[in-house]
């Protein structure tokens, strides 16, 4: 299937000026027509325990899906059902293990990333060879491949 621009590449080899033109006049009035729309994705606001409590009032007030709950007040639907399914978020305590959690990962991302260390090759001795011998003695021939002639 040919793309648009080899489209309009073809009627210019072919001299078909007016449906050139014609190209031209469709693009400007989907230009005209055209809105800027603002992006789908939410940045996630920051859970509390008054917004864990609001989620579960909407829980149980509302018929309104997990889905619909975190989109109305704004978070991840994994934290909507955090709060619904098992009550984190609700009291303020810092030693919570979400609380913890989130702690340990902003204290990650603040301190610089640890040095990597470099890769030793391994010694070539005598008793990484003889482990290496051993293991390759105690392995049985793989079946695989081999023609098994019986008596036709």
């Amino acid at each position: 299937m040919a793309t648009l621009k080899e489209f309009e590449e073809s009627l210019r080899e072919h001299g078909m000026h007016m449906a050139l033109a014609l190209l031209e006049r469709l693009r400007d009035r989907d230009r005209a027509t055209r809105t800027i729309k603002p992006a789908r994705r939410l940045t996630g606001q920051k859970m509390t325990p008054d917004l864990a409590r609001a989620i579960l009032e909407l829980h149980a007030s509302t018929g309104m899906t997990q889905q619909e709950i975190a989109f109305k007040v704004g978070v991840n639907q994994g934290r909507v059902n955090e709060v619904i399914k098992r009550g984190k978020w609700l009291d303020d305590d810092p030693h919570a293990p979400e609380a913890v959690a989130r702690d340990k990962a902003k204290a990650r991302m603040r301190a610089d990333p640890q040095p990597k260390r470099p890769v030793t090759q391994r010694s070539s001795g005598k008793a990484s060879a003889k482990r290496g011998k051993a293991a390759v003695s105690a392995r049985r021939p793989s079946p695989q491949g081999q023609l098994v002639f019986g008596d036709v």
